[in-house]
């Protein structure tokens, strides 16, 4: 596997890992983990697809990476802490989605990607970018998968302490980040993947499920043994080896996508 490629697209950070043959190829976009790996280079360690003959671009989140405010995650805890939904995972996803377009043409002027259909992966809350992405625009996409996905975001909401204030405002934030309610847009624009930890926190594996029977023959589960939620240890900051369970994570993936290819047919 080739060294990575590190840089910046439209302001956003990213982590590159091009294929064994180099030169042109598709393009495969991920949006990482808040949870461990939470950073692109992080999660290009645990997930590196090295057996898929594309390019393999993972996307830094806001305030991740190198957008970490001083080095560190104080400040992202400090906005979780204080109002989970519309401080920390409503406008992180948001602003991922619209940093995308001016990030994925920076990234074919950087890298000799093709200019065919992408393929978009998402961890977590990574994850609900990647559905939006395919749920709300317009991009060519030949395949996503989502592992332990931030699917349903009143799920999401519910494993923070205490019982969440919801408004009007709040309501209609919520239910905008619903990928089981989107799941037909979804299911018109791409084959969906949907890898769900054995161990992950049970209401995130019932929307994976339920997101997967609403999609029908357009989507896939596959259950991953011992996985709980995060795909690498703490503090998953740093690229750092790969964890047996990320490994099958990897393998499952890398299947997925050389599967849908568009060269693969």
């Amino acid at each position: 596997m080739q060294s990575p490629i590190t840089g910046m697209a439209a302001g956003v950070p990213f982590t590159a890992l091009g294929p064994d043959g180099g030169g042109d190829a598709p393009l495969i976009v991920t949006w990482h983990m808040l949870d461990a790996p939470r950073s692109d280079a992080a999660f290009a360690a645990a997930l590196p697809m090295g057996g898929v003959d594309a390019w393999r671009v993972h996307l830094g989140m806001p305030m991740c990476g190198a957008r970490m405010v001083d080095g560190k995650t104080d400040a992202v805890v400090a906005l979780f802490t204080e109002d989970p939904l519309m401080l920390y995972l409503h406008p992180f996803v948001v602003q991922a989605c619209e940093e995308f377009p001016a990030a994925l043409e920076a990234i074919r002027a950087q890298l000799p990607v093709d200019d065919g259909p992408i393929g978009v992966l998402g961890g977590s809350l990574g994850g609900a970018v990647a559905l939006r992405v395919l749920a709300e625009t317009e991009t060519p996409i030949f395949a996503g998968a989502v592992v332990n996905a931030a699917i349903r975001m009143r799920t999401v909401v519910e494993l923070f302490p205490g019982d969440y204030p919801y408004d009007a405002e709040s309501e209609k934030a919520v239910d905008s980040l619903d990928f089981i309610a989107k799941a037909n847009e979804i299911a018109r624009h791409a084959p969906l993947l949907v890898v769900s930890g054995e161990l992950d926190h049970p209401g995130l594996r019932a929307d994976a499920a339920r997101l997967v029977d609403a999609m029908g023959q357009r989507a896939e589960l596959r259950s991953i043994a011992g996985l709980a939620h995060p795909l690498a240890d703490e503090p998953g900051l740093e690229p750092a080896p790969q964890l047996p369970q990320a490994r099958a994570v990897d393998s499952v993936l890398s299947e997925w996508f050389r599967r849908h290819l568009p060269h693969a047919g």
